[in-house]
């Protein structure tokens, strides 16, 4: 038992260092994969890499989702995002045989901008015209699958399709030589991730990388997607307390070290408190990011179905509230 927490203890400490030292940037597109809609993911600041997410982990870590004992898992995130933008998920898991041949899934995350005032150079005194509003949307829609190797081990993976749509565009000023360019483009991504449960007490760690993609561009710059890789442990700490004390609590701790394309290297930690195996308790805490540090939730389950609510303060932009409905069956 000593070694393994010795063990642990260095690897995480690793983990966050090497983290923390990355300095180098990409340019990147399609954000809106990196946002967090799930409640309970959000609550959690994001450290969910090593948990159980039954049909949301295809939105972090596909490998989790072969831990859901349910034959059929359906979630829905509301997430009410800054600048009256709305991130909607779905995703739904069938597990059938008790997941003696796997857990397959679907996932579906969609984004509406709202309305978005565009405007073309001009030789008025403004400098601009108005040209209407533009009809900017985005979309992924993801075919996943995850599969127990062993007791300790798991392995998934999922293939993306993503657009997003940015409206039209004018090229030029010369009324006799403007061109319209339709800015819509898709492609293909992927997301892998594996899961292993030590066996000592609850202790797990997960590995994931996501929106892996080739290069796509909208008119001459070329980008990829935010490609994210995450590490995570976590553990029950009640573990180490007595059987009276594991039948009605469970305090969950999770840590994850996120190297993204996109962003600084940071480091999320997250406590997730569940009394009676029906209400919780959550916070979040992430390193690197200038508005969004903090976070809080609760969650509460009740025969086959959870809602999960997740409160995220966003500074000068308000707060950030997101919702998410589960139905097991």
């Amino acid at each position: 038992m000593k070694k393994i927490l010795y063990i642990t203890f260095l690897l995480v400490l690793c983990l966050i260092q090497n983290i923390q030292a990355q300095e180098k940037l990409a340019q990147t597109g399609f954000q809106f994969l990196s946002v967090i809609s799930d409640a309970r993911a959000a609550a959690l600041a994001g450290s969910v890499t090593s948990l159980e997410n039954q049909s949301s982990s295809l939105f972090f870590n596909p490998a989790t989702m072969s831990l859901d004992t349910n034959f059929i898992n359906v979630s829905f995130s509301l997430n009410n995002w800054i600048a009256d933008i709305k991130h909607q998920n779905f995703s739904l898991s069938i597990s059938p045989a008790d997941g003696l041949y796997g857990v397959i899934g679907v996932s579906l995350q969609i984004v509406d901008y709202g309305e978005i005032l565009g405007t073309v150079v001009s030789s008025s005194e403004k400098g601009y015209e108005d040209i209407g509003l533009i009809d900017a949307s985005a979309l992924a829609l993801g075919l996943g699958y995850s599969k127990r190797i062993s007791d300790k081990f798991s392995v998934g993976g999922q293939i993306k399709w993503v657009k997003q749509s940015l409206g039209e565009s004018t090229i030029g000023t010369d009324p006799l030589n403007i061109e319209k360019v339709n800015n819509r483009i898709s492609t293909l991504s992927f997301d892998f991730g594996t899961l292993y449960k030590t066996g000592f007490k609850s202790l797990a760690f997960g590995m994931s990388v996501r929106n892996f993609s080739p290069e796509v561009k909208y008119a001459s710059e070329g980008f990829q997607l935010p490609l994210k890789f995450s590490m995570g442990i976590s553990m029950n700490v009640l573990d180490f307390a007595s059987a009276d004390v594991q039948k009605y609590h469970s305090l969950i701790l999770s840590i994850d070290a996120i190297n993204a394309s996109s962003h600084k290297g940071q480091v999320s930690f997250g406590v997730d408190y569940k009394f009676l195996n029906v209400f919780s308790l959550r916070g979040g805490y992430i390193t690197n990011n200038h508005e969004n540090k903090f976070a809080v939730g609760i969650g509460v389950s009740f025969i086959g179905f959870t809602f999960d609510y997740a409160l995220t303060p966003y500074g000068v932009l308000g707060n950030i509230n997101r919702f998410t409905f589960r139905y097991n069956l």
